[in-house]
């Protein structure tokens, strides 16, 4: 059975509550997925704001890129450390958009699945990223490339937290398990042209474009070695 108060501790990413939401806030995804634009619009014009972001896309990508993160990382996390993987179905998972982990992700009821790179991939791509994608298109104009570059970038990441945790805890079966879910999953087109993982590190063909924000940079995952002239076409980021 999975510990989501030990899920947790590998960082907030991987931090989910269960049980009644606790406020107005939360809305099942699949409110949002099926066209209420309220929620998500707000969650990109809070980020706008945090970021100072120059253009909406800009917000897009990095609120998009917190909430992948965050799904992966509750996903895989579970599959490493138990061996199972909570049910994650839209109608499930209610999301606060004004509100961070471990509180802006609310599971009312809990079933479990086989942890299998399979399930993750109904589980979290078909049931979360491409509805997702679309919602995020739906607001402003944002590329699919970038999307799935999020994706990918995101779940590179949370492989790397899972080692890190491991490896301070003294589980190396735990880091394991997740890269190797992992790696089936980017063996599949839709995540493997997100980029190349290698040795355990990843390079995304896509930029998020948080260099674009005035104190924002590249990610260490970037398709740029060194950000480009911001007036110049950006190759990858569209």
């Amino acid at each position: 059975m999975v510990d989501f108060v030990e899920l947790g501790s590998v960082n907030g990413f991987f931090a989910l509550r269960t049980g009644e939401t606790g406020g107005a806030g939360h809305v099942p995804l699949a409110q949002v997925y099926a066209g209420d634009p309220a929620p998500l619009a707000f969650r990109i014009d809070k980020t706008a704001a945090r970021l100072e972001a120059p253009e909406r896309r800009v917000a897009s990508s990095i609120a998009h890129l917190g909430i992948v993160a965050r799904l992966w990382s509750v996903a895989l996390g579970s599959a490493a450390l138990y061996d199972e993987v909570p049910d994650l179905s839209p109608d499930l998972l209610h999301w606060d958009a004004d509100g961070s982990s471990p509180d802006d992700l609310v599971l009312t009821e809990v079933r479990m699945l086989p942890a299998t790179a399979e399930t993750l991939r109904e589980t979290v791509q078909h049931g979360h990223l491409l509805p997702l994608s679309e919602a995020f298109r739906r607001d402003g104009a944002i590329s699919p490339q970038l999307l799935w570059g999020n994706a990918g970038s995101a779940l590179a990441a949370s492989v790397t937290q899972l080692r890190l945790w491991a490896r301070e805890m003294n589980r190396p079966e735990v880091g394991k398990r997740a890269a190797v879910i992992a790696h089936e999953l980017f063996a599949q087109p839709e995540l493997n042209a997100t980029g190349s993982l290698k040795a355990g590190a990843f390079r995304r063909n896509s930029c998020c474009l948080y260099y674009r924000c005035p104190k924002g940079g590249l990610c260490g995952d970037c398709v740029f070695d060194r950000a480009p002239q911001r007036s110049s076409p950006q190759p990858g980021s569209e």
